[in-house]
């Protein structure tokens, strides 16, 4: 895979970050042809200078700049970048903004390591149709069923339940009631009641 195809995985969630960057240099891309944001902010500040290939975001929806709004920076220095999409929430608007921005695609949080995986995948093969140098790799993991280069290590991703208000969690081995849903800086976190704390939904289990 050519050293010259770059990516840009920006998002809130380090376990996000760390697994898609395994994931693709499991594909046979090299570690100095991927960067990693938490932030949009960040996330331009590294690709004004890295001119990417393709920009995996979070939606980013409350932020000053939107993960579609990064694109469109990105798409100044570098014409042609691919767009995909990290969202919790998933609306039918969303899906048409997603479609008029151009994105490869828009995979709801939270998604497993193998969707991920298999949602990856299926972009890298559209992007081969275009980048000829890039087709028999792909059409040989495909057939292997696995990506083509090194192969990543397992990295299982945090199980991030759906919560909305009036859930029964547990956490810290005590049975709490979910009184807020919220996505900060790209997380789902909660607010139990009785406690003000704003809690990452990754820490709780749904009973």
């Amino acid at each position: 895979m050519s050293a010259e195809l770059r990516f840009l995985v920006v998002d809130g969630l380090a376990g996000v970050q760390t697994f898609a960057r395994q994931l693709l240099e499991g594909f046979g891309l090299p570690a100095d042809s991927i960067r990693c944001a938490g932030d949009p902010e960040a996330g331009l500040a590294i690709g004004l200078d890295f001119k990417p290939d393709f920009l995996i975001t979070d939606w980013f929806p409350k932020a000053a700049m939107t993960g579609i709004a990064l694109h469109e920076r990105l798409n100044e220095v570098k014409p042609g970048c691919r767009l995909a999409l990290l969202s919790f929430e998933v609306t039918p608007q969303h899906e048409a903004d997603a479609i008029e921005a151009g994105s490869n695609f828009l995979l709801r949080k939270p998604f497993t390591a193998a969707e991920l995986k298999s949602t990856m995948l299926q972009a890298l093969e559209a992007l081969a149709k275009e980048r000829p140098e890039l087709h028999a790799r792909l059409s040989t993991a495909m057939k292997a069923g696995q990506p083509a280069g090194r192969v990543p290590p397992k990295i299982v991703l945090p199980v991030i339940p759906s919560l909305k208000v009036g859930d029964k969690v547990k956490y810290l081995d005590k049975t709490e009631t979910v009184k807020v849903v919220v996505v900060s800086h790209g997380e789902l976190v909660v607010q139990l009641s009785g406690n003000q704390a704003l809690i990452p939904a990754s820490k709780l289990t749904r009973i």
